[in-house]
């Protein structure tokens, strides 16, 4: 290795859209700071790069305001002064989904391809923890690196270094390696993103600068490069920085120092790395510090904008553009990639750290409720769209079961899996369509006096479903033809509720409501009945519920013979942190309701299902004592509060529905209450009496698997873990896995015998914490809340079981769509008009697109969509195993060739319909179609 050293001085802002501040005053000084960086550029040939902080929407939110420097700030990312990419917001990566990180990746490099130029950087400054999974998908991109802020290294409040016994690398430099043996060169701010903001010019103040950044830089360099970050959070750019540059090299002759940017700095590095650099594996979720500085209780900070994200991610990543993809491939519809390409733009701006999780000032995370709900009303819209399409197309023939007056829809799954589930769609069994000015009310009149049939569900083999049938009356409604102006009816609406079975993966399935006199010979008159209830006890073929007198349950799984008792307790503390951190009073005991007596009632029985509810009336405190007040003030430590709740309590009533269906491995829980009190926690605990040392959770493209104690070092009384769709623990004969719908946090609890789940239903907290004062009275979530979750048992592996599908299917929606309804104009009543125009294409009844089989059932279903690029049909699994899977692919049409791709959807070699899935990989496929 040289003895001279280089310091590489990389300039930069590290740009937080909104944070302590809402987000058109943190664009007004984005704006600011670009027009100087682009007079900069112009002036100063000296001033030769900036980074522009690794995300392509920086140039959006500018350009928003400042259309007219598109020229300029253009032709300097052309020419690589503007380092460009890759992401499109740098997002919390586990507080996103699988698919939305790749989203992310996705349209940060679609945003940068008109350029000819993208930073690979794998640009990670400020993630809170990184995604074990990340070097297996920079690799798929073409970036051989990552540079991140945390995870490997202590990090104390407002992101101090602190020196520690060892760390997992001696160096800034690592070799990170994914689960399936994907490796980057991992590369550490150890000393943070700001160890080379505001270089002075004066030579005495230089000198005195540079004696400390020197050292601090060579203390964990392991080459002769040495970076420094020449920017932080916000930074106005340092105009004078050549000149800077210049003093320094006089005072440090041998010393290079040069204005330098990512790619020549990884390059330079990547040259003298020693052979002896340490790996390490996995998560980085600072796992080896002291616990406080994890900031891993964002997951849990303003649950409700968690429960919109995972509705508006799953809205689009497994519904919209599964449906999508579906009438495309059918010729029914174009696959509309600008429209969803703008609806998970529209997500991502909420996914930054600082947005998903929550942790910034009350108007930021009121405009990101605004925000989810306009890409989600995009993503309903498309969905509509794309199943209307598909089912216009569907062709019954005179020989199928139906006959007479049937009222036909179709069921959409647009899982990964096969799957069962109860069905509730409102159906138009009769309809007037009126000119806007007559009143309609007449015509009400006479659609409500019409006697309905008896009614009856059936499949297209024309068999019955168990079913009800609930008459809605008389109702308003609208169509928007494509050719004409807008239509308005009278409707007669039946709402129905059953049971579909066996619904094709990634498919349709098709059913009618017919009248009971038009039922053929095939139409049994017997329905069984799966679900039976006595007493307080529910019972499918599978599980058994026992409703307890304080309003938890005892689960017995029939299929092994395992029992759970004391589940769903609900458990009270406070909780005087603040939006990053929770911190319990010292010497709080937790309540709970483990003695409470609950008021229990039966909601719901049917054949199919059976809906108990439990109402508990509780008081808590009512809030943190006035010390808390003071603390924030000024400004104390979290750690070293003394505040304790006070003696006044609130009321807290917690009404909770335990559901179970007929066929089903899962207890579904929604839990429902109005939030009054201030400065706390809810959790719902789940102890389940098996002795293990790991537990497992899902994560980014991985089930990770992770110790129920921290290391030696972690002091921080809680270890609350992130989590995705479920997190479980088996001792490798039954295990217990709760599912969740936007629930991120969980803890793992020890018990006299065995473990216990905790999950996070919410967390009210009243400060930002951070660096500064800034109250946020909104994090307290005041009101009526609802969370829902499954708790699902199983035997042996979880997903060999089946229980990870489960959990993945768990909180997909399902859509349905109803085929066309006889229609009567105003003034002809009597002439039919065709409720729908189904054109030349026939569809069949039911349909599967995509089929597909993995022998030992370790792998995930993951997405199916169109590819931008190529027009392909694009398809991704992830194994959750570390042995290697089978994976076998038939198509629901016709496919020219399957060929490998990746993230970023690019065409690799041809595969075959069969796949040897290597353990933890990620595997993407593409379809060319005839």
């Amino acid at each position: 290795m040289t003895n001279q050293k280089t310091a590489h001085l990389i300039s930069h802002t590290h740009w937080d859209r909104e944070w302590y501040m809402p987000y058109e005053h943190h664009h007004v000084l984005l704006v600011e700071l670009m027009d100087k960086l682009l007079d900069t550029l112009d002036r100063d040939p000296e001033y030769r790069y900036f980074h522009l902080d690794g995300q392509t929407i920086i140039r959006e939110d500018y350009l928003q305001v400042r259309p007219d420097q598109q020229e300029r700030l253009d032709r300097y990312i052309r020419e690589g002064r503007i380092q460009f990419g890759p992401w499109y917001v740098l997002q919390d990566e586990f507080l996103t989904s699988s698919e939305a990180n790749l989203r992310n990746l996705l349209i940060g490099h679609r945003d940068a391809k008109p350029f000819g130029i993208i930073s690979k950087t794998g640009y990670f400054p400020d993630s809170f923890g990184n995604m074990g999974q990340a070097p297996q998908i920079l690799q798929q991109a073409d970036i051989q690196n990552a540079i991140f802020g945390r995870g490997v290294k202590p990090t104390g409040f407002n992101n101090a270094v602190v020196d520690a016994e060892a760390y997992e690398s001696p160096y800034s430099e690592m070799i990170w390696r994914s689960p399936d043996g994907s490796e980057v060169l991992g590369i550490l701010f150890a000393n943070w993103y700001c160890n080379g903001m505001e270089v002075p010019v004066d030579p005495e103040k230089a000198r005195e600068y540079w004696d400390k950044n020197l050292q601090d830089a060579e203390k964990f360099a392991s080459t002769s490069h040495l970076l420094f970050m020449n920017g932080c959070d916000h930074q106005p750019i340092q105009t004078d920085l050549p000149e800077a540059l210049r003093i320094a090299s006089e005072l440090y002759p041998e010393v290079k120092f040069v204005h330098s940017n990512f790619d020549d700095y990884i390059e330079a590095v990547s040259q003298q790395v020693p052979d002896h650099l340490a790996t390490i594996e996995g998560e980085l979720r600072s796992q080896h510090t002291d616990g406080w500085g994890t900031l891993v209780n964002t997951a849990s900070a303003r649950v409700y904008l968690k429960q919109l994200n995972q509705q508006g991610q799953t809205l689009l990543e497994k519904v919209a553009e599964p449906l999508a993809a579906m009438a495309h491939v059918a010729g029914v519809k174009e696959y509309p990639h600008h429209l969803l390409t703008h609806a998970w733009k529209m997500l991502m701006q909420n996914h930054p750290h600082d947005s998903i999780c929550g942790c910034s000032v009350d108007e930021v995370h009121r405009e990101m409720v605004t925000r989810f709900a306009k890409s989600r009303q995009l993503a309903e819209k498309l969905v509509s769209q794309t199943s209307q399409a598909i089912a216009e197309c569907i062709e019954v023939q005179s020989e199928e079961a139906w006959v007479g007056d049937a009222v036909l829809f179709t069921v959409f799954n647009t899982a990964g899996w096969k799957r069962s589930g109860i069905i509730e769609k409102e159906l138009v069994v009769d309809k007037a369509f009126f000119p806007e000015g007559p009143n309609p009310q007449a015509l009400a009149r006479r659609l409500e006096e019409v006697v309905l049939p008896t009614y009856q569900v059936t499949d297209a083999e024309g068999n019955v479903c168990a079913a009800e049938i609930l008459d809605l009356g008389v109702h308003f409604g609208y169509e928007l033809p494509k050719d004409r102006f807008r239509q308005p009816y009278m409707a007669r609406k039946v709402k129905v509720i059953f049971q579909a079975n066996y619904v094709p993966a990634l498919g349709y399935q098709t059913y009618g409501l017919v009248p009971a006199c038009d039922r053929v010979e095939k139409l049994t008159s017997d329905v069984e009945v799966n679900v039976d209830i006595e007493a307080n006890v529910m019972e499918n073929e599978y599980l058994r519920v026992s409703v307890g007198q304080n309003g938890t349950i005892t689960l017995t799984d029939k299929r092994s013979g395992a029992e759970y008792s004391g589940l769903n307790v609900y458990e009270n503390t406070g909780d005087i942190g603040n939006e990053y951190v929770y911190r319990q009073p010292e010497g709080e005991q937790a309540l709970t309701t483990e003695h409470l007596k609950a008021e229990l009632r039966l909601v719901d029985h049917s054949p199919y299902r059976a809906v108990m509810e439990s109402v508990l009336r509780w008081n808590i405190p009512a809030g943190a004592d006035e010390l808390f007040e003071q603390e924030k003030r000024y400004m104390v430590p979290f750690t070293e509060r003394k505040a304790q709740r006070v003696q006044d309590t609130v009321p807290l009533t917690i009404t909770t529905t335990y559901t179970l269906e007929a066929g089903s491995d899962m207890v579904k829980v929604k839990t429902e209450f109005n939030n009054q009190a201030r400065d706390h926690r809810l959790r719902a605990l789940f102890p389940s009496g098996l002795v293990t040392d790991n537990h497992y959770a899902d994560s980014i493209f991985e089930v990770a698997k992770r110790p129920n104690t921290p290391a030696k070092e972690w002091v921080n009384p809680s270890n609350a873990q992130h989590q995705q769709a479920f997190v479980h623990v088996t001792d490798g004969n039954a295990g217990l896995m709760i599912a969740n719908k936007g629930l991120n946090e969980y803890e793992i609890l020890q018990e006299t015998v065995g473990r216990k789940i905790a999950v996070t239903l919410l967390r009210a907290s009243s400060e930002l914490g951070d660096w500064g004062v800034f109250e946020t009275p909104e994090a307290q979530c005041p009101g009526s809340q609802s969370v829902e979750y499954a708790i699902i048992p199983f035997a042996g592996d979880a997903a060999k079981s089946g229980a990870c599908a489960s959990a993945y299917t768990y909180p997909i929606p399902w859509t349905t769509v109803q085929l066309g309804t006889r229609a009567y104009t105003y003034e002809q009543e009597a002439q039919p008009v065709e409720g729908t125009n189904r054109g030349e294409l026939k569809l069949p009844l039911s349909k599967q697109w995509l089929n597909w089989q993995a022998e030992n059932s370790t792998l995930a279903f993951s997405t199916l969509k169109i590819a931008e690029e190529t027009g392909d049909v694009i398809a991704r699994w992830f194994n959750l195993s570390a042995d290697s899977a089978d994976l076998y692919v038939q198509t629901g049409f016709e496919c020219a060739s399957t060929y490998e791709s990746d993230v970023l959807e690019r065409v690799k070699g041809a595969i075959e319909n069969h796949q040897t899935v290597a353990g933890h990989k990620i595997v993407t496929q593409g379809y060319r179609r005839v």
